[in-house]
């Protein structure tokens, strides 16, 4: 057996996703010239800077959420992109949408379509969940709490009123998001004081 064969085999062991950061090694004592060799051998693949992937992982359908995911860890899935992932509406977003907090560097990936929104303290933990796209760890807006985020009122521009309409009405029509629970997180995460943007739509439907 060849050195990249086993160390693919520990990769795979470690529970390594698909898409990983250099650093995401160092727990396994493979430094950069041991990622040479990795990516000499056809291991891994280099897709951007600080950013791999293992050349024997079977690309899905969240390809490349996984990667942006992977490159971003600290980012949340957000907006169309999960919508997209909890299946409510019909947006087929050309771009990864991400949000980061308010102050965060925007991450630079010219190599992948990612489109950033900022979000606060409270929307950078109310109602997200915690899953994983081909192996790699992410973070991403449950349906209750992304039907919110559509109708925030800058974030309702970005969108468009009849997406956020469409979202909030398959949430509640499939049982995704009750009543209640997109109330709860329009409460938790609005930043204002003023009338809920959300609240005549959804009594009518409730």
């Amino acid at each position: 057996m060849t050195q990249p064969e086993l160390t693919e085999r520990q990769l795979n062991q470690a529970g390594l996703g698909a898409f990983f950061r250099p650093r995401d090694l160092e727990p396994l004592g493979i430094g950069a010239a041991g990622l040479r060799q990795l990516a000499a051998g056809g291991v891994v693949e280099r897709i951007s800077r600080g950013l791999y992937h293992l050349a024997s992982a079977e690309p899905s359908e969240h390809h490349t959420l996984a990667a942006i995911c992977a490159r971003v860890p600290e980012a949340v899935l957000c907006l169309l992109s999960a919508l997209r992932y909890h299946e409510l509406g019909s947006q087929l977003p050309r771009e990864v949408w991400i949000g980061i907090a308010r102050k965060a560097r925007a991450p630079h990936l010219p190599e992948l379509p990612v489109r950033v929104v900022r979000f606060n303290a409270a929307q950078l933990q109310y109602g997200v969940e915690e899953v994983r796209l081909e192996g790699v760890p992410a973070r991403i807006t449950n349906p209750a709490r992304t039907v919110v985020d559509c109708f925030h009122p800058w974030k309702l521009r970005l969108v468009g009123k009849d997406v956020a309409l469409e979202a909030l009405r398959e949430a509640i029509r499939h049982r995704k998001a009750t009543p209640d629970e997109i109330a709860r997180a329009d409460e938790a995460c609005r930043t204002s004081k003023t009338t809920s943007a959300i609240t005549p739509y959804l009594e009518a439907l409730a």
